[in-house]
């Protein structure tokens, strides 16, 4: 651990675990990004009713973000590269079941078990960063991992097209498999065994809190399937509200546990530390107004409404994200530099700007004022996820940066998994309703008004996580250690 530990004071971006991890970031992206544009012909090719199509994203999004915070405990009691190496496996045992997949249903599995080991990578990668880099140096680190997230969305679309259009939509999981290949082969080279002190310590598996992170994983993917079928079926159908209540009571189990348990699956004071909820809710709320309203929203409006091709659609968005990819190292730079706050306040401020531009003047109008209100909000997105995970990561001590972080990464998916769903509820009320835009800037048709409000609630998600900035305060807190 310690050639690890000099190589990141000397030189954070020359430790060989950060390359391993920017290229797992990239993969568990790009795999998703590109198959998002071959749902048309898997649908095709399947014989599936565009309507349950969408599970194939669905199944993934549900079981990835349940399982980051798993993968983050495991972390903490048993070995670290044992833990990746486990979880890049299952990645790839997925990746397969998808390629050769018979049915809609096996391939529906085949992501649900990719997801599984795809999990590992954020929760992982996160809290190694709070572990293996020093509190000056972690910014950056931060935002070479979100940079590698950025490019890995900005090339999954044309990867996926290019690959989908030669060799057909099966290619892309045979790609993801070999990728994931020699992922394993870096990280069993490269990765450290952080936790070798630990892993001869008795009790490991009862100090896991095994049924406390199953209460948490279930309340969180009842969380999110029963938004997702809110959106489609209604609020008021007994499978949106009955996974809801069901949800509400997973989560209350959830904290009773960890308040009763000798050896909780996180700290209880974890909750109650203010530095760490305010990150978390501010990564969740600029995620829920920058993948819902942002990158949700504006290929529905793109295609449906502008009539835009996939592939123009494609190169519209483009921009946004590779402005992502290529900020995002510098942003997390200046977090180290000023501190968190000052920065978040800024890149906020930024991508209200865009999602108001998008709102007020780009909603109705040409292409290219839609990719420059992306760029605008892209900056500003660019401009969060660093300082965010950067200010959380102070709330942490290293003995819970596993768990800590895998907490922080739920709130980050949460917020993209509910925010399509939130703003696509938002959107079709809209559309059936009829009425002008709300928003008294808007000048485009009525045919694009309901974008124009759904954007506008995006934009209230974004003044929430600003009011959040107080809870940073000024001084940093003392790390949280398990009780």
């Amino acid at each position: 651990m310690n050639r690890f530990s000099d190589t990141a004071s000397a030189s954070p971006l020359a430790n060989p675990l950060l390359l391993v991890m920017v290229l797992a970031a990239f993969t568990s992206v790009l795999n998703n990004s590109m198959v998002n544009v071959a749902i048309p012909t898997i649908s095709s090719d399947l014989g599936v009713a565009p309507s349950s199509s969408g599970w194939v994203i669905t199944a993934f999004s549900i079981v990835f973000a349940t399982g980051v915070a798993l993968y983050g405990r495991v972390s903490d009691s048993y070995s670290f590269r044992g833990t990746f190496l486990a979880g890049l496996v299952v990645f790839g045992a997925g990746s397969l079941t998808c390629a050769l997949a018979p049915t809609f249903g096996f391939l529906v599995a085949g992501r649900a078990i990719q997801a599984a080991g795809a999990a590992a990578i954020p929760a992982l990668a996160f809290g190694s960063v709070a572990r293996l880099f020093a509190a000056g140096q972690r910014g950056v680190v931060f935002g070479t991992l979100s940079s590698a997230v950025g490019l890995g969305a900005a090339t999954g679309p044309v990867i996926g097209g290019l690959g989908v259009s030669a060799f057909g939509w099966r290619v892309l999981f045979y790609g993801t498999l070999a990728v994931v290949c020699l992922l394993f082969i870096a990280a069993w080279r490269f990765l450290p065994d952080l936790n070798a002190e630990r892993a001869r310590q008795p009790h490991r598996f009862a100090r896991l809190d095994l049924p406390g992170g199953l209460l948490l994983a279930l309340g969180a993917a009842a969380l999110l399937y029963g938004v997702t079928a809110a959106n489609h079926a209604g609020l008021g159908a007994p499978l949106a509200w009955g996974t809801l209540v069901v949800s509400i009571v997973m989560i209350a189990g959830f904290a009773l546990r960890i308040r009763s348990a000798a050896h909780p699956f996180v700290p209880p004071a974890l909750f109650a530390n203010l530095q760490f909820l305010s990150a978390s809710g501010i990564a969740l709320l600029s995620q829920a107004a920058f993948i819902g309203g942002g990158l949700f929203l504006t290929p529905l409006l793109l295609i449906n409404e502008l009539g835009l091709s996939a592939f123009k659609t494609g190169l519209v968005i483009a921009p946004g994200a590779f402005a992502v990819a290529l900020l995002a190292p510098t942003i997390g730079r200046l977090s180290d530099k000023f501190g968190p706050r000052p920065v978040l306040g800024i890149s906020l401020s930024c991508l209200l700007t865009g999602l108001l531009f998008m709102s007020a003047f780009a909603v109705g109008a040409a292409p290219w004022l839609v990719a420059v209100a992306l760029v605008i909000a892209s900056t500003g997105y660019a401009g969060v996820t660093s300082p965010a995970a950067n200010a959380a990561s102070k709330a942490l001590s290293t003995r819970i940066a596993g768990v800590g972080f895998g907490i922080y990464q739920l709130f980050f998916f949460m917020g993209a998994g509910t925010g399509a769903a939130v703003f696509g509820t938002v959107l079709s009320a809209r559309q059936r309703i009829g009425e002008a835009a709300v928003n008294p800037l808007y000048r485009g048709g009525d045919a694009t008004a309901a974008y124009s409000d759904a954007y506008l609630v995006a934009c209230v998600a974004v003044l929430f996580a600003m009011m959040l900035l107080i809870g940073l305060g000024r001084a940093e807190p003392a790390p949280v250690d398990p009780a």
